[in-house]
């Protein structure tokens, strides 16, 4: 064998010897860089685990204060004695002062509104009571916020007349719930509370 092909073997011996060094220093750099995405990719998974039982957390808990809640109310026009409220020459909210019940404190007393603490179906009913009078007949409007929702209207000549109506409405928390009197009408009412005004929330939503 001549001296450069002994040359030459011994290169391609040294080249192949390399090769096998390098791919076996190489493998555990492979694997390393594997378990580091392996487990950015778990971490991951961690996070988004993490920020979903918070969500679901908050979900439950706000299910439990809905299903906590407890509102309704039932109020008269009058605390003690007799009055007339109206004629007026514009519409004006009726403040119902005698507070029969209030639990949750939605309805205010000094205001005549009710304002929804959760978002649900609520149910109301009201009733207004009036003497005869021709020229002004009871005229209540149940208002949501500023809209006019259902109304009562009572006329009576000469005699006493009751007028009433009802309601399921759809509230957002803080939309605001009242009866306004008509106007150039007028409403009674006295111990015996002929004029009232009531309202539960059937569910939260």
């Amino acid at each position: 064998m001549k001296v450069t092909e002994s040359f030459l073997l011994l290169l391609v011996f040294a080249a192949s010897a390399f090769m096998v060094e390098s791919t076996r220093q190489c493998y555990p750099c492979k694997a390393l860089r594997n378990m580091a995405a392996s487990l950015n990719e778990q971490k991951e998974e961690i996070r988004l685990l993490h920020v979903e039982n918070e969500e679901q957390a908050a979900e439950l808990q706000k299910l439990k204060n809905q299903q906590g809640t407890q509102v309704a109310f039932s109020v008269a026009l009058v605390t003690s004695g007799s009055e007339t409220k109206g004629p007026f020459s514009h519409p004006t909210t009726l403040i119902f002062k005698h507070v029969q019940t209030n639990i949750g404190d939605g309805y205010n007393k000094h205001t005549g509104v009710f304002t929804a603490p959760v978002k649900g179906a609520y149910h109301f009913e009201w009733q207004i009571g009036v003497h005869g009078d021709d020229k002004h007949p009871a005229c209540a409007v149940l208002i949501k916020n500023s809209e006019g929702i259902f109304s009562t209207y009572e006329r009576q000549k000469a005699y006493f007349g009751m007028a009433s109506n009802s309601v399921t409405l759809l509230l957002e928390v803080r939309d605001a719930v009242f009866l306004r009197l008509c106007r150039n009408s007028k409403v009674f009412d006295d111990v015996n509370h002929y004029s009232t005004f009531s309202g539960h929330l059937l569910f939260p939503m």
